[in-house]
């Protein structure tokens, strides 16, 4: 794991990164650890440690250290909330400690396989072999199931690659989770069935821990082809729990809500891409959403980027997964996403969709249009 330390010199940071080591794994005093296996395997080892050169610039009272710490398996279990709380639990509470990495060795790669479609199997599912995928957002809260089914049918009939529901979508009377799936699902089968395409309808998870599986089972049954999760409120167990399940096997898309004040913090929290990005891999999700620059939150382009690298690193946590930039996104923009994010991205548009009512296809449509036009413009330019 690699924390980004605030300290007034290196002596400090050390001593910052030993606190980490002794607080993540045994949390007593280095004085009373007992030898042998709690002091040789069990405490976390400090393997690296120097000035951070990404951010050279004072934070606070100094300047910014990065130390990497090692854990062995022993301290996780096998289990994914306890190798969460070994990564950032008790250190979580100390300002000017931020994660900005971390990988998992050969064990616990084995133990935590990530995401079970990703890229790949996510193209394969909707049949889009290459560019931007398209997520239309079915709401507002307080709509009927009846006329948010409208919304997904015109939108899976002009080819939109997900019909995803708003996360504030629950059990509300106005449109019941069960009532509110079965129509959504028909709907979106409806519409594939009349032009041969193969848009996935993500049903929000969204009700008492108690009765989660049971809405996933629900869903599926309903016609869903994937689910909308927010392991903030959640869990990320939750994540895994479903990544895993044999009678589930739907794709995952994972919501940000109730985790941006993880990474508002320059010098505490988790770095953009390791929340929105490694820690989403990890727990099981194909698909990371985060707010996209542009949009009415803070989120950076550098940020943004972050995200993206760390959800299609080849080298991370099981398969690559597709980033999910929502907010500003817009048909003028999409050669400027293009640009910035490539080809493998989850394009979420909202709001800006429901103005357009009942044309709503043909928002969809110039969306796609404009994407394709991007790659074609890309493809025909001279090395």
């Amino acid at each position: 794991m690699t924390y980004g330390i605030a300290a007034a010199s290196l002596a400090e940071a050390r001593a910052r990164a030993a606190d980490i080591a002794l607080e993540q794994t045994v949390e007593i005093p280095a004085d009373i650890v007992p030898e042998g296996y709690i002091a040789e395997t069990i405490v976390g080892r400090i393997e690296a440690l120097e000035p951070d050169a990404d951010t050279e610039t004072n934070a606070g009272n100094g300047g910014r250290f990065r130390a990497t710490l090692s854990y062995s398996p022993d301290s996780i279990g096998g289990e994914l909330p306890q190798l969460l709380n070994v990564i950032f639990g008790n250190s979580s509470l100390q300002p000017g400690l931020k994660v900005v990495g971390f990988r998992l060795g050969e064990t616990l790669s084995r133990q935590f396989p990530g995401a079970a479609f990703g890229i790949t199997g996510l193209r394969a599912l909707v049949k889009r072999p290459r560019g931007g995928l398209i997520a239309a957002v079915i709401k507002p809260q307080g709509a009927t199931a009846e006329s948010l089914a409208a919304i997904a049918y015109r939108c899976a009939l002009a080819g939109a690659d997900i019909i995803k529901e708003d996360h504030g979508l629950a059990n509300q009377p106005s449109a019941p989770f069960q009532a509110r799936c079965e129509q959504i699902g028909r709907a979106v089968a409806r519409a594939n069935a009349e032009t041969g395409g193969a848009s996935l309808y993500f049903a929000n998870l969204n009700g008492p821990h108690e009765t989660l599986m049971e809405q996933a089972r629900f869903a599926r049954t309903a016609g869903a082809g994937g689910l909308l999760v927010m392991p903030g409120l959640l869990g990320f167990d939750l994540l895994r729990r479903l990544s895993q399940d044999p009678e589930i096997q739907l794709p995952l898309m994972a919501h940000p809500s109730l985790l941006g004040s993880h990474v508002l913090s320059s010098d505490s929290g988790f770095s953009h891409g390791v929340l929105f990005g490694a820690i989403m891999r990890l727990a099981g999700a194909d698909i990371s959403i985060f707010p996209n620059i542009g949009g009415r939150f803070s989120f950076s382009r550098a940020d943004c980027l972050d995200i993206a690298e760390q959800c299609r690193d080849t080298d991370g946590i099981g398969r690559p997964i597709l980033p999910s930039p929502g907010g500003g996104m817009s048909v003028e923009r999409a050669a400027e996403m293009h640009a910035m994010y490539g080809e493998d991205v989850v394009y979420l548009l909202g709001g800006s969709l429901l103005r357009h009512g009942e044309r709503i296809g043909g928002a969809i449509q110039a969306m796609r249009q404009a994407l394709e036009a991007a790659i074609s413009r890309e493809s025909k330019a001279p090395d």
